[in-house]
């Protein structure tokens, strides 16, 4: 006989079951979910009226999710960047800044994906585009092919990490948080793994220098100005792109969805002015909407005329249409749009369908106390927060052997996150708990595409890896960097002040005790107003 208590344990099996089977995700989670709620239904342990629920959470906390209206956005945004030739020109230069010492074609790759990372967000096309353009370069110029094929998956990997990172925002969702907040707790994490790749090439070359040799100078085909002008080109272009997806967030000007937007008409904007096709007349146009910017936010800034701010910023909506009609009109990008909305329409759909069938299942698994089950095994452990953060990271480890981050951020997340918040607040605050757990996971799920056999990073390496490229070097070259990933995990579970150090600080006044003074039905209200006019003139 079925009881309450092995109801939780058997929907988890028959899920893990299921998916080692092959079937799709999304459809096992609903298959899963409801085959084990008419079961439920059958032992008495909930009536059928319970499973009204899940229309309503479909409805109410998907379809009308209105974070989750970032997804397409920063989907587009990094589908149009990541073919637009921003990468190859990027990693062109800055390999021939960093050529001249030992490791710098490392460094160039580690810096490129930083920056790519920023505003592509995409695994895949990231770790893709550098290898094509990078590989044949390391390998002319004798580097060691394990080191090439790890830090090409390594650094573009990091992609998860980085603002404004597709992944943060489905953990923000499905942690309950703020995207500000997580994308605040993550950069702390990102600078300092960026600093931990740094720091492995550059012990590299000072114990194993023939595996990372400096380029000859004379390979250089630009120096001086020329040089730094075309790394200019690439990183100004990029910087602002990234200020206007995350600035206008931090500063509160714009939603995330509405920071997306914008993202999406910058990369469109981007690949224009990028583009060798642009016309002289588009050039001129965005000059002129650049300098009306500027002279739009110095008015808003520093004065109060409105008139001049709008008429500024028309003039740069105006070269903002403009270079995106220039971007339709040049058949190259037109084809490269439409790719980007195709790209856009099969990750949107695949998460909207992962998170239908994860509502399914996670509403029958708490119908039959599956979430008090969890809790009890989880809160159980020895070692109390640390012990739970070590099983939690090591479980997630390998399970990212098997699952995609989506699978398991819409499956597993929402069952540990409302204990991960009782077992965290009293290390970090209540406010910073889910934060500090979020990035942590992020950064242990960047391994889910770097470890061996399943890495997916390792399989794009291989499908476009030249022949003499073994199997076996890109296998062991991962190895040193999904330690420095491991590291990097330890050291946010020990050092959390990593990630809340960026977060806003909670507040020690008590709002009961809090007192507003208005002045009394008998005084006279203009002398109230009189008096104070007047003690604020005498602060002043």
């Amino acid at each position: 006989m079925i009881t309450l208590e092995t109801m939780p344990p058997l929907m988890f099996g028959g899920l893990v079951l299921a998916m080692l089977i092959g079937f799709p995700v999304a459809f096992t989670l609903a298959a899963v979910g409801l085959s084990f709620g008419f079961l439920a239904i059958h032992l008495g342990f909930f009536d059928l009226n319970f499973l009204q629920a899940i229309p309503g959470r479909v409805f109410g906390s998907v379809l009308s999710n209105e974070l989750l209206l970032a997804i397409p956005f920063f989907t587009f945004m990094g589908a149009i960047l990541e073919r637009c030739g921003l990468a190859e020109d990027m990693l062109d230069s800055m390999g021939q800044l960093f050529g001249p010492i030992r490791g710098g074609l490392g460094y160039s790759v580690i810096i490129v994906g930083f920056i790519l990372g920023a505003i592509t967000g995409t695994v895949a096309a990231q770790v893709i585009a550098m290898a094509l353009i990078s590989m044949p370069v390391m390998i002319r110029y004798g580097y060691n092919m394990r080191y090439i094929t790890g830090v090409l998956a390594a650094s573009g990997t990091i992609t998860q990490l980085v603002p404004p990172s597709l992944v943060l925002i489905v953990l923000a969702d499905q942690l309950g948080k703020s995207v500000g907040d997580m994308y605040l707790g993550a950069w702390g994490p990102s600078v300092f793994q960026i600093a931990l790749f740094a720091g492995y090439t550059f012990l590299l070359s000072v114990f194993k220098p023939d595996h990372v040799p400096a380029v000859p100078k004379t390979a250089r085909t630009l120096t001086g100005w020329p040089l730094w002008r075309k790394c200019l080109l690439g990183i100004i272009p990029s910087a602002v792109l990234i200020f206007v997806v995350l600035g206008t967030m931090m500063l509160g000007l714009a939603t995330p969805t509405e920071a997306g937007a914008m993202g999406a008409v910058g990369a469109i904007v981007l690949a224009a002015i990028h583009h060798k096709d642009f016309s002289t007349a588009g050039r001129r146009i965005l000059i002129i909407g650049v300098i009306a910017c500027g002279i739009g936010t110095m008015v808003g800034i520093f004065l109060t005329e409105r008139l001049i701010f709008k008429l500024a910023f028309a003039v740069t909506y105006f070269a903002v249409v403009w270079v995106c009609l220039e971007a339709v009109r040049i058949p190259d990008l037109r084809g490269l749009i439409k790719q980007g909305y195709e790209t856009t329409m099969r990750i949107t759909t695949m998460v909207v369908f992962i998170l239908i069938g994860s509502t399914c299942f996670s509403v029958v698994f708490l119908g039959v106390s599956g979430g008090v089950w969890l809790e009890h095994m989880l809160t159980s452990l020895p070692g109390g927060v640390w012990g739970f953060l070590i099983f939690i990271n090591l479980f997630i480890f390998f399970v990212a052997f098997f699952l995609d981050f989506f699978e398991i951020a819409f499956i597993i997340l929402p069952m540990i996150a409302p204990i991960a918040q009782k077992v965290l607040a009293p290390v970090v605050g209540p406010d910073a708990a889910l934060i500090w757990f979020g990035v942590m996971l992020c950064v242990n799920m960047q391994t889910s595409f770097m470890h061996p056999p399943f890495g997916f990073a390792l399989f794009y390496l291989r499908s476009i890896a030249p022949k003499e490229v073994k199997s076996s070097d890109i296998y062991w070259g991962a190895i040193p960097w999904v330690v420095l990933q491991v590291i990097m995990v330890a050291i946010l579970i020990y050092w959390p002040g990593l990630v809340t150090a960026f977060l806003d600080k909670p507040s020690d006044i008590d709002p009961a005790k809090i007192q507003i003074n208005m002045p009394s039905e008998e005084s006279d209200p203009m002398r109230y107003f009189e008096e104070q006019d007047r003690k604020h003139e005498q602060t002043r």
